[in-house]
């Protein structure tokens, strides 16, 4: 499981991605053996506390790749896995298994950290610049169980139907399986980025599939306070508990987090969200952007909601996300 080889009929994999792009380099180029337990990854599994409200979208136990960043046991992941985490448990590419403990969640970023109890028997990965990857490199992806060869093929903003926007993502293809914080490396092996999700449109162009992958500029800047504090210094983000799909440049809800702001305020899916503050809304990306913008968590907003045939005006009042998890319990 643990020693899966890069070299696997590579042009099979790339040429019908090559085809379409025309950038492929010669297969040779990736054609060399390398095994998980050459690299900085661990298996890192979740259990969820009691009752998490996230359970009923990432499930209860959660299983996903860390990447090991310092010798004192650092650990980054995709942070989802870590939301409400009761335990967290490292497995190394021999079946060692270290427990750990989660130091942050960032939701901004969508990164996590975990740090093992006790020290792991690998060397940490050297930190790359996503900033200088460009369209048609050729990188590695590595998962818990396994190395795969892909070429980036886009770098473009990312809006997520959860209240999530990055400015930029890596789009890698073509597509790979266990690719929840699965590490982004360089020819040269330094990261560029952790595995967030596939996606069935990498190129932003046709029907092309492949995986996003948070750049790792994205948490560098603020890396030294999540291992200080836990947290970044700036104040948490609003956030309204919706999930929702954009047709035309309306938010149609989809999903309302149970408990959560926007159910409180008697929202419910098939709302429409047509406008925010008295002006229209030009998409998810406009909305959320303009959500942050009106201040810390907890301030309350105004919403126009196309609801049936009737356009309300419905007053939100915000909280920050990681307030509305449920707590790991004290025994």
């Amino acid at each position: 499981m643990y020693r899966t080889p890069i070299r696997r009929r590579i042009l099979q994999w790339l040429l019908p991605v090559c085809w379409g792009l025309a950038f492929c380099a010669p297969a040779g180029a990736a054609e060399r053996e390398a095994t998980v337990d050459q690299f900085s990854v661990v298996k890192l599994s979740v259990k969820a506390v009691p009752e998490a409200r996230s359970a009923q979208t990432l499930g209860a136990q959660r299983e996903g790749t860390g990447v090991v960043i310092d010798s004192s046991g650092l650990v980054m992941t995709i942070g989802f896995l870590l939301t409400e985490a009761d335990s967290v448990e490292l497995t190394t590419a021999n079946g060692n298994r270290f427990p750990a403990t989660v130091v942050a969640y960032d939701t901004a970023s969508g990164m996590g950290l975990v740090k093992s109890q006790q020290p792991l028997p690998i060397k940490p990965v050297d930190l790359g610049a996503s900033a200088d990857a460009k369209l048609r490199d050729l990188v590695l992806i590595v998962g818990f169980d396994g190395v795969a060869p892909a070429y980036i093929v886009s770098k473009r903003p990312f809006v997520g139907y959860w209240e999530y926007l990055l400015d930029e993502a890596l789009y890698t293809a073509p597509a790979t399986v266990n690719w929840q914080g699965a590490a982004l490396l360089s020819k040269d092996r330094k990261l560029l980025g952790i595995g967030y999700l596939a996606v069935g449109d990498a190129v932003g162009r046709g029907a092309v599939a492949g995986n996003l992958f948070v750049p790792i500029d994205r948490i560098k800047p603020v890396l030294g306070e999540f291992i200080a504090t836990g947290r970044a210094s700036a104040k948490p983000r609003p956030w309204l508990g919706i999930t929702s799909q954009e047709v035309h440049g309306k938010v149609i809800l989809t999903r309302v987090s149970r408990e959560g702001p926007a159910e409180q305020a008697g929202l419910q899916p098939g709302d429409i969200i047509v406008g925010f503050g008295g002006e229209p809304i030009a998409g998810q990306a406009d909305l959320y952007q303009r959500l942050w913008k009106s201040g810390e968590a907890g301030v309350e907003v105004s919403l126009e909601v196309l609801k049936g045939v009737k356009v309300e005006s419905i007053r939100v009042k915000s909280m920050a996300r990681e307030n509305h998890w449920r707590g790991k319990p004290v025994y």
